[in-house]
């Protein structure tokens, strides 16, 4: 394994597409990275530069412990666990929104209706921070997946969510009470590597700064 080699965490899922298109903008090689391969450490020695592959919300440890130099990863998983990295540039892509959902037949209500109510949610510290900063105690239940489930089940009376197109909300009776913050991609980086790797690290986090205000990558 390279010992002298800048790491960059990268994500799987969704946001890898969006990724390599930005890494080829940048002339760094992309050839062979596959995420339907077992492989999770790509090395490309003549460039010094190693890639890993990582679930998203793994991404943030690795930078944070210094696994990874830099790592790509959504501004939801960034403010959820409140790692300890730099965030450097908006990437751009990868686009969604954190929200207030409710049953459709509450459509229209008062956020302060649902004081002392109970959330559903993948974010919880997302969920308390901003019921919190609105004035408002709620009891936060935290899952895993479908979270549309929880108000229809009754064991919540809103929930928390991520969402892009709404569809999904749509599709369970449920609608967009209030928005709590956007998100897209981001540039993180381990706050060590970027000091002692300054010379090395700044020269690329500007040039990614420039490809995306120049080209743009779509939402």
């Amino acid at each position: 394994m390279l010992t002298d080699a800048l790491t960059i965490a990268l994500p799987k899922g969704r946001l890898l597409e969006p990724c390599m298109k930005l890494l080829g903008s940048l002339g760094l090689p992309t050839q062979g990275v596959d995420e339907e391969s077992r492989t999770l450490v790509y090395e490309f020695p003549e460039h010094k530069l190693r890639y890993i592959m990582c679930r998203p919300t793994d991404v943030p440890a690795y930078v944070e412990h210094g696994a990874a130099d830099l790592g790509i990863v959504g501004k939801d998983i960034i403010v959820e666990q409140g790692k300890d990295v730099f965030e450097m540039v908006d990437l751009g892509f990868g686009y969604c929104r954190f929200v207030v959902a409710v049953p459709t037949k509450k459509k229209g209500a008062p956020l302060t209706r649902f004081n002392y109510r109970r959330v559903a949610t993948k974010f919880p510290r997302v969920a308390e921070e901003f019921f919190r900063s609105q004035g408002l105690q709620v009891e936060v239940v935290k899952l895993h997946g479908n979270i549309e489930l929880a108000p229809l089940m009754g064991i919540a009376d809103m929930i928390v969510d991520i969402v892009s197109s709404g569809r999904t909300l749509r599709e369970n009776n449920l609608v967009e009470l209030v928005e709590i913050m956007e998100s897209t991609a981001r540039l993180i980086v381990n706050r060590i590597s970027y000091r002692v790797n300054h010379q090395q690290l700044q020269p690329l986090i500007e040039k990614i700064s420039e490809v995306v205000k120049n080209e743009g990558v779509k939402k």
